[in-house]
């Protein structure tokens, strides 16, 4: 059947511009193909092809080349003589790695899809992929993002859920075009400051992952849908001030004005810290606030500032936002977290 289809094919010669040959158990890519440099797109997915033949080099006219579930281990370097190439299917292969200089030739590349492969990594080099719009790397081992991926500045699209990332790179402010990100189910504790730079992203997906507050500026992203369950978010919860009346206590008031009055340069302060040690012990326990650099013993809430999350956001229905932005060192003083995050709490 494959050798009737092949055989059809070859007599078109240059005419034939689609080959269809899913799930024929081919283990072997036909060299044939080389014969045919008008072919536009090529789908073998669903066979048991372990490497691409060299004849490939061939189709330098190709757009769509799927190569989906077969037994491919890696990016081959033959990609890079396929100069018109838009659309690269890999999925469901073994891919663990890019040959070197698979990416040198794929200047019109517009989708890569390398989901449920074996990468643990990306090569610097995907940074060559100019006119990249749709990148999808889910069900990988992928521990790090390369920061040349974030110079890639058509991106529209990111996928890279189920993975092991940790982190996100800081460069990420650059993929100024990105719409959608998907980064559910990694190990990211947390976001970077910069993510809140992306003026087109409209959606987010955080779920599954270690993040428990978001940084500055994240409730002034223009969000269509927000996905943030399976975060400890609010895992450890504030700490009770010892203090919970509206007004300061007198202990709080004084302790303050000594704080703030090196007791060098008052007598009367320098006999009262001589005199009474529990003073001493008092200030020894001040804290600083993140943000205006004020001490304070017990409660400090004069930088706090609540935002109500946008209303345009659609947001996973188990949650509900609490957005406390840290303009506040209560956070840093109840809850020991970074001050310039804003948090959202699970009910």
């Amino acid at each position: 059947m494959t050798e009737r289809l092949l055989i059809k094919a070859l007599s078109g010669g240059k005419n034939t511009k689609i080959i269809t040959l899913n799930g024929k158990k081919i283990t072997k890519m036909p060299s044939a193909l080389g014969k045919l440099p008008g072919l536009k797109t090529l789908a073998l997915q669903n066979n048991l092809i372990p490497k691409v033949c060299p004849e490939l080099c061939n189709l330098t006219q190709l757009t769509t080349l799927n190569l989906g579930n077969n037994l491919l281990e890696e990016v081959p370097e033959e990609m890079k003589y396929l100069v018109s190439l838009k659309n690269l299917h890999l999925a469901g292969n073994r891919i663990c790695r890019f040959a070197p200089g698979a990416c040198d030739g794929l200047q019109n590349l517009i989708l890569l899809n390398l989901n449920n492969n074996h990468l643990t990594q990306l090569p610097q080099e995907v940074s060559r992929l100019k006119s990249l719009t749709h990148m999808s790397i889910n069900f990988n081992q992928l521990a790090s993002i390369p920061r040349e991926l974030c110079f890639l500045k058509n991106l529209s699209e990111l996928q890279l859920n189920y993975n092991q990332l940790k982190c996100i790179p800081e460069e990420i402010k650059f993929l100024k075009k990105l719409q959608k990100l998907l980064l559910a189910r990694n190990n990211i504790g947390v976001l970077p400051k910069e993510l809140c730079d992306l003026k087109k992203l409209r959606i987010l997906d955080i779920a599954g992952n270690i993040i428990r507050i978001f940084p500055s500026g994240f409730q002034d992203l223009k969000l269509r849908e927000f996905y943030c369950e399976g975060n400890p978010l609010f895992l450890q919860w504030p700490e009770i001030a010892k203090q919970q009346e509206n007004v300061w206590s007198l202990q709080e008031i004084t302790s303050r004005f000594v704080i703030n009055h090196p007791a060098e340069n008052n007598p009367f302060l320098m006999d009262a810290m001589e005199w009474y040690p529990e003073i001493r012990r008092i200030i020894s326990q001040r804290k600083t606030c993140a943000v205006c650099g004020q001490y304070f013993i017990t409660t400090w809430l004069e930088c706090v500032q609540f935002v109500p999350p946008p209303k345009a956001w659609k947001i996973s229905k188990n949650l509900q936002l609490v957005p406390v932005r840290a303009l506040v060192c209560s956070y840093k003083c109840f809850t020991q977290r970074d001050p310039n995050l804003f948090g959202i709490a699970r009910v």
